[in-house]
């Protein structure tokens, strides 16, 4: 088995086995994604790629082949959320998510 870093907004709900998961911490949060590409579930299906830096700086990359919205941003760590605010994603709003550490197969 493998540990993988989950992101889960608020906005979209927890499943039960996603409860159960871990929460990170803001630690967790800085040591798992700085200088790492994050995958992001959608409800659509399909993962959505980000990139954050040590210095705040983050990069939507694009949902592959379908759909490429780059956009650029930054990123903060506040009461162990992970928050960002991109120039276009969701309009420039600052969203704050819970990000879980889940066990997987694999």
């Amino acid at each position: 088995m493998r540990l993988i870093t989950t992101m889960i907004a608020d906005v979209l709900g927890v499943t039960s086995s996603q409860a159960a998961a871990e929460r990170c911490t803001a630690q967790d949060i800085r040591d798992g994604i700085v200088g790492r590409r994050i995958f992001l579930a959608v409800p659509f299906g399909g993962e959505f790629p980000l990139k954050y830096w040590e210095d705040g700086r983050g990069e939507a990359l694009g949902l592959g082949r379908f759909a490429k919205p780059n956009d650029t941003g930054n990123w903060w760590i506040q009461a162990d959320r992970l928050c960002q605010r991109f120039r276009s994603w969701y309009g420039g709003t600052p969203m704050c998510f819970d990000l879980y550490r889940i066990e997987t197969s694999g």
